[in-house]
């Protein structure tokens, strides 16, 4: 029976991928590396680290990460005040969630800065869920399932109990491993990559009833 509802930030609640892979790009120019949006495609939803270390690996070049992720995260917070909106039906369903009683956490690859500078550019407050990790919180970021499994522990939950909302390749991948049912939004990928989901919907404006009642 469902219980608790996992949920990932990045392309579920806000609208914030084009965001960091703006900031990203402006980050490798400020170094003299020019890279293209495309270039990051395979790395969506598996944290910072491997955002930018995968693009940086395949032009060869070498990069302190926490430098380069630091002032990446200068940059993003700058181009995102004012200007990051929430996903349709992100904010309603949040609240439809809480309100039916499940527990809530929000669980993301990116690093605590982003959580919190993103909850706070959609209106969203911490405290809206009962729990929160990030990338900083386990060691192996998605596709392993450990940041769904500690979400799931962090709510006294099983995974069989939690359904994971998505919308990266990866992240079904980790939800699926944990154990979890996965419900994919198609706001990031096409519907045909996000097909190991249980059930996908376009937006949190049209969830499937099923996948609230299981």
């Amino acid at each position: 029976m469902i219980r608790g509802i996992l949920f990932d930030m990045d392309g579920v609640l806000s609208d914030s991928e084009p965001f960091i892979c703006k900031a990203v790009i402006m980050m490798f120019a400020e170094i003299g590396l020019n890279v293209s949006p495309e270039d990051f495609r395979p790395f969506v939803g598996t944290g910072e680290n491997r955002y930018i270390g995968g693009v940086a690996e395949k032009y060869n070049l070498k990069v302190e990460i926490e430098k380069v992720k630091a002032r990446t995260y200068e940059i993003y917070l700058e181009i995102i005040r004012g200007k990051l909106k929430s996903l349709p039906g992100a904010l309603d369903f949040v609240t439809s969630c809480h309100n039916r009683g499940f527990r809530l956490a929000i669980a993301t690859s990116a690093d605590k800065i982003k959580m919190e500078a993103n909850l706070r550019e959609i209106g969203i407050p911490l405290m809206s869920f009962d729990a929160s990790v990030t990338g900083s919180d386990v060691t192996n970021k998605k596709p392993a399932p450990d940041i769904y499994l500690k979400a799931a522990e962090l709510l006294d939950l099983r995974p069989v109990e939690c359904l994971v909302v998505e919308d990266a390749v990866s992240g079904i991948k980790a939800a699926k491993a944990a154990g979890c049912r996965c419900l994919a939004v198609s706001t990031s990928f096409d519907r045909d990559q996000l097909s190991d989901a249980d059930w996908i919907c376009q937006s949190l404006d049209d969830v499937p009833e099923e996948a609230l009642n299981w």
